[in-house]
């Protein structure tokens, strides 16, 4: 075996592996991302792959953003697909990849926002639920605190922890947290 051919085979020998580690994990990234959910008001049920690798899928993202559209008015904006990401990475976090979020509140209209300021002080004027940004959740099997120290984990957006109403408020604002 001659010098350039031993160079040759030990590099390709160790090349192999940098060069295989962008597909298999560019594989990883183009998994659809499925996620399911329980409106608790509404009692409807929606169970939709919203994102395959870097694209998100628009027919989707149009059946989530009526999905989680004002119950009490009807309204219905657009929500950040970044929330369905955080909530994709914390379904994972907790390694529960099949099971559905309870909804308590998405989009809120500002006429609804404006009624719930009046009957709760915990309801902020500008809420983050008026853009599309925010979403109040369980997640059934799973207490509410461990929902809300995976979502402090993922460190990303908002995190609020509501224990006696039992709940989780997440958004995509800055990083912050609030609550017992």
């Amino acid at each position: 075996m001659n010098r350039r051919y031993f160079l040759s085979a030990a590099l390709a020998a160790v090349a192999a592996p940098v060069a295989a580690a962008p597909f298999f994990s560019r594989r990883l990234l183009d998994r659809p991302r499925v996620l399911s959910f329980r409106h608790l008001h509404t009692d409807e049920l929606i169970d939709v792959t919203y994102r395959i690798g870097d694209i998100y899928q628009r027919a989707a993202l149009q059946r989530l953003n009526y999905f989680f559209r004002d119950f009490r008015t009807g309204d219905v904006t657009n929500m950040d697909p970044r929330l369905f990401d955080i909530l994709y990475d914390l379904k994972l976090r907790l390694g529960d990849t099949h099971a559905s979020f309870d909804v308590i509140s998405g989009y809120r209209s500002p006429k609804t926002n404006s009624r719930l300021r009046k009957a709760s002080s915990g309801v902020a004027k500008n809420s983050l639920h008026l853009w599309g940004q925010a979403i109040d959740v369980r997640f059934p099997d799973y207490s509410t605190r461990r929902l809300r120290d995976a979502a402090i984990a993922l460190g990303r957006g908002g995190v609020g922890y509501y224990r006696r109403s039992d709940f989780v408020h997440l958004d995509t604002g800055s990083v912050r947290t609030w609550g017992a």
